[in-house]
């Protein structure tokens, strides 16, 4: 049996509560970046993708298919390719970072709906994310939310160690004082809201419309709904703004 639908494009998971009533408490909005912040159907994230073979064809010598297979290989295995080519091979990541996040974003455009919504948000808010602090920033700012969060959380700041990782959000909690239990997390990835969940924060995964391409890996995509997984939006703005009135009883 599915989860009870809620509103438009808003569903929760058994036990979860209505919106309002389950982020009464919360103080910090926590934000993944990619497919998160920014539409799932926009081209970035493939930019991204097929810069980071485009770096390995270099880097190995090898034709786009196998080193594509590498790609995936070495994400699956080690949370981020990144993190396996280091691991592995001892690569310095600066010149990799930079390459893959040097992308065209000019077909972002800003999001007044989601500003909007943010804005009307109580407390702090963060991005933690798997990328760069400088790609985090930089897509914001194509957003027209980049003055609204207090800081970006990396890749680097988490030495490296990515998200799904429990000790990246153990990293993330500490530099940053940020309570879990008194925290909400946003991510597009159902498997990065396992730790976020069972250290007491609420979970919303966000999603792409039903029917539209979505740029995930099929292993990232939750076939069902699991149990850490609070809530489910396919509109992360309409979702934001429908929790501000009772986010702002605190």
């Amino acid at each position: 049996m599915g989860a009870p639908v809620l509103g438009p494009h808003v569903a929760s998971s058994p036990g979860a509560g209505v919106p309002g009533e389950r982020f009464a408490h919360v103080e910090t909005w926590v934000f993944d970046l990619d497919n998160t912040l920014y539409p799932p159907h926009s081209d970035l994230w493939p930019k991204i993708d097929a810069r980071m073979t485009l770096y390995m064809c270099h880097m190995f010598g090898l034709d786009g298919l196998s080193t594509r297979a590498l790609q995936k290989y070495y994400y699956l295995r080690h949370g981020t390719t990144l993190k396996g080519l280091v691991d592995e091979y001892g690569m310095d990541p600066g010149p990799f970072l930079d390459f893959v996040h040097d992308i065209d974003r000019s077909n972002l455009l800003p999001d007044i709906a989601l500003a909007a919504a943010i804005a009307g948000l109580p407390g702090r808010k963060l991005i933690l994310t798997n990328g760069t602090r400088d790609h985090a920033l930089k897509t914001c700012e194509r957003l027209g939310i980049d003055h609204m969060f207090e800081d970006v959380f990396d890749i680097v700041s988490a030495n490296l160690l990515p998200k799904p990782h429990p000790d990246a959000y153990e990293m993330f909690f500490a530099r940053h004082d940020v309570d879990p239990a008194r925290a909400a997390m946003f991510e597009d990835i159902a498997r990065n809201l396992l730790a976020p969940h069972r250290r007491g924060m609420v979970t919303t995964l966000v999603e792409p419309v039903q029917g539209a391409h979505d740029h995930r890996d099929p292993w990232e995509i939750a076939r069902e709904r699991p149990p850490h997984v609070d809530f489910v939006t396919d509109d992360l703005a309409a979702f934001l703004a429908a929790l501000r009135p009772a986010a702002q009883e605190l």
